[in-house]
């Protein structure tokens, strides 16, 4: 939350201090109330010590969505911008929000537009949503711009929770079973150890095998815990940046089974972000520009970057995308007929509903298709282990009872 320093006089005299508030002005109000006259106030620059830290985008997705179609509604019932703003502030869940539309509020009332006084907080405020207000503040459209930016960032979440409910599954099934796996090798393999030394014959190979795993997971099971926490912190530093980060989009368009899907969320939203612009009339470079920057894909990034070198030059904009393997027939030629017909915003759109439709398909396939997977995976793993014990076990029983 933002500080202000201040310096006034009450009944008992000077007074100064820091007080932490929304916004200016609720600074003010709330030191008003505490009997103190105000001659200046002044907000504290954040430093490394102050700052409040966050990753990412500090609101969350639903809660914009809410926000977008709230607003919209109130300025189809009339209400001003500026009154908008300030209801919005007072009942919105998120404290992240509710402050920066407090200081959104105080800009707007200094005569600054919405997209102006929005671009000030760009980790909320998407170029796209920069563009497509100015668009909508030039043409007076403003309520049916934030209704269609709803409609995008509702569409683009689903999309999203449907591919993490996808992966959520195979990911705590291979979590449960390294847990499995380390706690059987410490706790229950070398239990059987002393009984096998005692054993005068030659140990099954499957058998050695898993007493060595043990002997080394009881000493470094710390060290496979480790290098597991390196390796995803090596992949998050690569993808920041693009050099590297295109060569892990390739792999990760690549994978088997999974790659298509991610393939096809990125299609999804690029063709629902650039129909978005076009239907706001925002400028086919720019709105090219914005896609490059938001279809979170290097390797599509790229073609689109050369897409729209070919728009400049006069060329068509499916060029590029036809000679490149990630972006498939359909969506060329769909884009191929809009440009021709003078309606490539409405094309746009119905690949964007194809696409978002295949990965809803998709996703429900592969939870379908990697449940019994990961179940006879972990079974193995199990089941090797446990046999790796007992096969030695009955050649002791053999001999004792002979």
């Amino acid at each position: 939350m933002p500080r202000y320093k201040y310096q006034g006089r009450s009944s008992s005299g000077k007074v100064e201090g820091v007080v932490s508030s929304p916004s200016k002005r609720e600074a003010m109000i709330k030191l008003r109330e505490q009997g103190f006259r105000i001659f200046e106030i002044q907000e504290v620059k954040e430093n490394f010590l102050t700052k409040e830290l966050t990753f990412g985008n500090p609101v969350k997705l639903e809660h914009f969505v809410i926000y977008l179609r709230q607003f919209a509604t109130l300025l189809k019932a009339g209400i001003s911008v500026v009154d908008a703003t300030k209801i919005l502030a007072q009942q919105t869940a998120s404290k992240a929000l509710k402050r920066i539309l407090l200081n959104v509020e105080e800009d707007l009332q200094s005569g600054l537009a919405l997209s102006q006084a929005a671009n000030k907080y760009k980790k909320v405020f998407t170029p796209m949503f920069i563009n497509m207000v100015r668009a909508g503040e030039a043409s007076g459209t403003l309520d049916e711009t934030l209704e269609r930016l709803a409609d995008h960032y509702e569409k683009q979440h689903y999309t999203k929770q449907k591919i993490i409910s996808a992966l959520a599954y195979p990911l705590v099934v291979a979590v449960i079973a390294l847990a499995v796996v380390i706690f059987l090798l410490v706790q229950v393999v070398p239990t059987f150890v002393s009984m096998f030394e005692g054993f005068n014959a030659e140990l099954p190979l499957i058998t050695q095998f898993v007493l060595g795993a043990s002997e080394f997971m009881q000493r470094f099971w710390w060290l496979v815990v480790l290098v597991i926490f390196l390796m995803y912190g090596l992949v998050m530093l690569l993808r920041q940046e693009k050099s590297t980060k295109y060569y892990l989009d390739y792999i990760q368009l690549k994978i088997p089974i999974f790659g298509p899907m991610f393939q096809k969320a990125a299609i999804a939203r690029m063709t629902r972000t650039l129909s978005s612009l076009f239907s706001s009339s925002v400028p086919i470079l720019q709105a090219m520009s914005i896609v490059e920057n938001v279809v979170e894909n290097e390797v599509m990034a790229k073609v689109i970057s050369e897409s729209r070198n070919s728009l400049e030059r006069g060329v068509s904009l499916t060029e590029p995308m036809k000679k490149h393997w990630a972006f498939p027939p359909l969506v060329t030629q769909m884009i191929a007929i809009g440009e021709e017909t003078g309606s490539l915003d409405a094309m746009l759109g119905k690949v964007a509903d194809f696409y978002e439709k295949e990965v809803e398909s998709t996703t429900d396939r592969l939870k379908s298709l990697i449940e019994p997977i990961m179940i006879v995976l972990l079974s193995g793993i199990v089941g090797t282990i446990v046999t790796a014990i007992i096969v030695p076990m009955f050649d002791i029983f053999n001999k004792i009872n002979y």
